[in-house]
């Protein structure tokens, strides 16, 4: 298997039944992989540049010690191109009160799909609404997923973890 940026966190997991045990060696915050609804939702849609930003790492930094760690080489920094989402000055639509509320932590605790249950919610809203989303990492996946359906999307770093606004399209 040839390792990228783009390589699910799926594959990988389903490639090797020693790669959650790799994953979290190299980042002890990829121990939530051990949430069975985690591996099932988030892990599918996560890349390994999507992973990285879960794990506050450099994407080329965790690619190569995925590689290394599986015995293939490391990819030369120069030869990727890594594009990133700039975070912006906060939205002004971030200040409506939201409609909803949901706590990504609980979901995954409960063995909830935190995607699924905003896709609920979402169904309950009316254009321009927003729900208002905390968790203890950067749901980057989360966040991509969104921003495809064409929702709007604003992440910020608090003290408890980071807090998502979605506005409903």
């Amino acid at each position: 298997m040839n390792i990228t940026l783009e390589t699910k966190i799926a594959d990988l997991l389903n490639s090797r039944p020693d790669m959650k045990d790799i994953l979290i060696a190299i980042n002890p915050k990829f121990k939530k992989l051990n949430n069975p609804v985690l591996r099932r939702t988030l892990a599918r849609l996560a890349s390994v540049k999507q992973a990285a930003v879960v794990g506050g790492m450099d994407a080329i930094d965790l690619l190569n010690q995925i590689r290394i760690a599986i015995g293939e080489e490391p990819i030369d920094a120069v030869d990727i191109e890594v594009n990133q989402r700039e975070e912006g000055k906060a939205p002004k639509w971030i200040k409506k009160k939201p409609k909803a509320e949901l706590d990504a932590n609980a979901l995954l605790d409960r063995d909830e799909n935190p995607l699924a249950e905003i896709t609920k919610e979402m169904h309950h809203l009316e254009k321009g609404d927003v729900i208002k989303v905390t968790v203890d990492f950067k749901p980057e996946p989360l966040i991509d997923e969104l921003l495809k359906r064409g929702h709007k999307v604003y992440t910020e770093e608090g003290d408890k973890g980071f807090i998502t606004y979605i506005k409903k399209k």
